[in-house]
């Protein structure tokens, strides 16, 4: 499985906006500490068609050392992260959750493969 990294986003939009990639660097780098320090602040980020992040604390648990039974100890509560995904974003990933599970049917049955399904799963639409 592949993974889309920062350097991946920064070639992207240069190249589809003709900007340097140190200026398009720049820009995706501030706007991910823009959304770190709002997190950092309590305050929650929320992005249209793409998802909320949202800060929260856990709630202190009880924790248990396998290798000393008996023992248990509290796991204190901390800060993370929510992070709930916008409609569009939900409805693209569950057309790949089909994709997926239709090809993993196909493999079951013993049907070969289609390149078409297999070629779209990794394409984008453009917005």
């Amino acid at each position: 499985m592949s993974k889309l990294t920062k350097r991946d986003i920064v070639v992207s939009i240069s190249n589809q906006t003709g900007m340097v990639q140190h200026q398009v660097f720049d820009v995706v780098q501030r706007t991910l500490d823009q959304i770190t320090d709002s997190l950092a602040r309590n305050v929650a980020v929320e992005l249209r068609n793409f998802g909320v992040f949202q800060p929260r604390l856990t709630k202190p648990r009880v924790g248990r050392n396998p290798n000393q039974p008996g023992s248990s100890f509290v796991i204190p509560p901390r800060a993370t992260v929510k992070f709930k995904a916008g409609k569009i974003m939900r409805q693209r990933v569950e057309k790949l959750s089909r994709e997926l599970k239709e090809a993993a049917e196909r493999r079951a049955n013993g049907a070969p493969k289609s390149n078409s399904s297999a070629a779209s799963v990794g394409t984008t639409q453009a917005d």
